[in-house]
């Protein structure tokens, strides 16, 4: 007879091994259990494949698990790129940096905070992600322009400059202006309802066209854009869809399309809010190429005069 082999003989069953793979899934799964299928879906496809075209989804779904419910829908309009996460998208500064450590988790790169502080829209994001992890600098950050600043480098000055402040880069520009009611064309358009004329809303938008050119526009060496050499050209795709009245706060937006001197086109919008007031599909700029102004050389300084030493007594 066949010896019995008491249960303390018997060895125990062989767990299998875990595919590291299958690990790194479900720890993916469990990190964005909060987010779409879809989200997940392009996570886990840019994990397999290293596709960057998978990083867009991924970081917009993830912005729509932290977002309000009734602000997702912009997410997924053709220009959610120019949403600024913190106005537009209602987030503090706790839930940002909720959603950048979750996109360096899943995309495996990293944004350091000084980075951060250049990212101000939906677009910035997915680009220097998109940069980051395809191993090419990310573009420089947009130069933040106050006020005063714009006033110093525009040719154009007040009462006509419809610019309040800006935000300028290569590949984009931003600009908030407020209509007060005090300008002086509203006296007569309209009596007695004061309406912003769609035609300033275009000038505004093409002064934005200006600044880019002197501010944000990459020249040859040795030359920059001349402010007397910038005038407007033509508009083309026009659309305005809301009246805007004294209180409202115009959003500007600007990107160019082609850019070869002497001419510049630009498309861009306006809104108020979340709502879309002004379209141009094209908006063109000429403009003229100067030499640029010779550095300014700092004077030596003058050499101090030493005191006399003190006679002896």
């Amino acid at each position: 007879m066949a010896d019995i082999l008491s249960p303390a003989c018997v060895a125990p069953p062989v767990a299998p091994a875990k595919s590291p793979a299958l690990d790194g899934e479900a720890v993916l799964r469990d990190s964005l259990r909060r987010c779409s299928p879809a989200t997940i879906d392009a996570a886990l496809a840019y994990r397999r494949t290293g596709d960057t075209t998978h990083l867009a989804p991924i970081i917009l779904g993830i912005f729509e698990r932290f977002v309000e419910p009734d602000l997702r829908p912009r997410l997924q309009a053709p220009d959610s790129d120019d949403l600024r996460v913190i106005e537009d998208l209602g987030l503090d500064s706790l839930t940002m940096m909720e959603i950048v450590m979750l996109v360096e988790e899943v995309t495996q790169t990293r944004i350091e905070n000084e980075e951060l502080r250049g990212l101000v829209t939906i677009g910035d994001i997915k680009t220097f992600v998109d940069c980051r992890a395809r191993g090419v600098q990310p573009p420089a950050p947009a130069r933040m322009i106050s006020g005063d600043e714009v006033r110093a480098i525009m040719p154009i000055q007040a009462p006509f400059l419809f610019l309040n402040d800006a935000r300028v880069g290569p590949a984009q520009a931003t600009a908030s202006y407020r209509i007060t009611g005090q300008e002086f064309f509203l006296a007569g358009h309209f009596k007695d309802n004061p309406v912003m004329p769609a035609s300033i809303m275009l000038e505004a938008l093409g002064q934005l066209g200006v600044l880019h050119l002197l501010a944000g526009l990459p020249v040859e060496e040795g030359k920059v854009v001349g402010t007397s050499t910038i005038f407007f050209a033509s508009t083309d795709g026009v659309r305005c869809s809301r009246v805007c009245k004294p209180g409202d706060v115009l959003m500007l937006t600007l990107k160019p399309k082609r850019v070869k001197a002497p001419l510049a086109v630009y498309m861009g919008n306006i809104r108020v809010g979340q709502e879309k007031a002004v379209v141009a599909e094209e908006i063109t700029l000429t403009f003229g190429l100067v030499d640029a102004p010779a550095p300014v050389v700092a004077e030596p300084a003058a050499a101090s005069v030493a005191e006399a030493p003190a006679s002896a007594s």
